[in-house]
């Protein structure tokens, strides 16, 4: 719980701040994030250099797409404390403390009640001594002290027996509870991982369309000792860092390979592939992958589309080809 409000807000300062104000149920005051900032201060240095200016309009969108995603941010914290730090917090906070305290009271009637149990076994032992020892009058006399005592700690057990079984029930039901309370932390941590996976495909969106955006700028800028470089500055939308960035999806690398599938598809022959990601083969009829390892596939007739056979020794299996990058 700890670390999840760390990653979501890094700066302890801050952390402190927004405790103090849950503590006297307030609302804390509404601050920019480090996005936010960043952007606002790219949008400022662009005006001053010029909006008309190629450098001065590049700073100004690209603070705008930080303001982009210091929003999305702000929507991942508020969705993911919601939907995940509260409740985890709550049962903390509440169910899991009466559940540690029942336990420990349990924990206490069992040794109430061993104890008990120890002083009557000692009682029976003594009277059964005394019995043995029967010669004389006040012998007598001790042979009805011990029995009161047994007497007096068959009862004690009984007593602290019921507390017992009172308790355990007690404490039986309410572990039984945690079944539930799993299956509804689960639903949490399903929501705190779609809200995650939304935060990154717009942060993902956002940069992609501000390098489509620079890469239409002028290649060629003035050096910094004012004099004309004559060596264009690439531009920034380039084939290669797309195709690098589409490698980190599978749904992007996908397209990447399709054109490369779809000759060994039509072909008889097989390829050597890169595993980009680790798979767990979901039956025997499909084969595990490590990352960054190097197999070999082929295709089948009659094969689904999005699969190829692949190859490791021995080992064979279908496998997804949107965890693979042919190579030449």
């Amino acid at each position: 719980m700890k670390q999840t409000e760390v990653l979501l807000q890094p700066n302890p300062n801050a952390r402190i701040e927004e405790f103090f104000y849950e503590k006297l149920d307030r609302k804390a005051p509404s601050r920019m994030n480090n996005p936010e900032l960043l952007g606002q201060y790219m949008i400022d240095a662009g005006n001053e250099f010029g909006p008309g200016t190629a450098y001065g309009n590049a700073l100004i969108k690209c603070g705008e797409t930080q303001k982009q995603i210091g929003t999305a941010d702000r929507e991942l914290i508020q969705t993911s404390a919601i939907n995940f730090l509260t409740p985890l917090r709550n049962f903390i906070e509440g169910d899991y403390k009466t559940i540690t305290k029942e336990r420990k009271l349990l924990q206490n009637k069992r040794l109430d009640l061993d104890a008990a149990k120890t002083r009557l076994k000692k009682a029976k032992v003594a009277e059964a001594r005394a019995a043995q020892l029967n010669t004389s009058q006040p012998e007598e006399n001790n042979i009805m002290i011990w029995a009161e005592e047994v007497t007096k700690s068959e009862q004690e057990v009984r007593i602290t027996q019921s507390e017992f079984d009172r308790q355990a029930e007690i404490t039986r039901l309410l572990l039984e509870g945690i079944s539930s309370t799993h299956a509804h932390h689960l639903r949490c941590l399903n929501d705190f991982v779609e809200a995650q996976m939304t935060y990154y495909a717009q942060c993902y969106k956002y940069m992609l369309d501000l390098q489509k955006q620079l890469g239409s700028f002028p290649s060629i800028f003035l050096s910094n000792n004012n004099q004309s470089s004559s060596t264009p500055v690439q531009s920034v939308s380039t084939p290669s860092v797309l195709a690098s960035a589409s490698a980190s999806l599978p749904s992007v690398s996908n397209s990447v390979v399709t054109s490369g599938i779809s000759e060994l598809k039509s072909s008889s022959g097989s390829r050597k592939a890169r595993v980009l990601y680790d798979y767990d083969a979901a039956n025997s009829s499909e084969l595990s992958l490590l990352a960054d390892e190097v197999i070999t596939v082929y295709s089948i007739p009659g094969m689904d589309s999005d699969w190829l056979m692949g190859e490791r020794g021995n080992q064979k299996g279908k496998v997804p080809i949107t965890y693979l990058e042919l190579l030449n």
